[in-house]
């Protein structure tokens, strides 16, 4: 098994945010449907240190009451959520 980084999902070289945002790694989540986007974002986070960022891209719309939902449970905190076209984008900054 590989480690969580070497997952095809977890973008190393992120495109550039759209102006305004920033993030310390993005994960490719699209045509992926649940319980698989929330799954990637964890493995993402668990690499990460507390307060740095996770850009998320993600296509399944559950996404909209499934990410706010486990950024609570988990002590994370959600910058945004919002759609771009057929898809979605969440900021998650990485609790402590």
């Amino acid at each position: 098994m590989q480690p969580f980084d070497a997952h095809p999902a977890v973008l190393r070289d992120a495109p550039p945010p759209p102006p305004g945002e920033t993030f310390h790694r993005q994960v490719d989540a699209r045509r992926r449907l649940c319980p698989m986007p929330i799954l990637l974002a964890d493995g993402a986070l668990r690499g990460m240190a507390p307060g740095e960022i996770l850009s998320l891209l993600v296509s399944d719309a559950g996404i909209t009451r499934d990410l706010p939902a486990w950024c609570q449970v988990n002590g994370h905190q959600l910058l945004s959520l919002e759609r771009r076209g057929p898809e979605w984008v969440g900021l998650v900054r990485k609790g402590g």
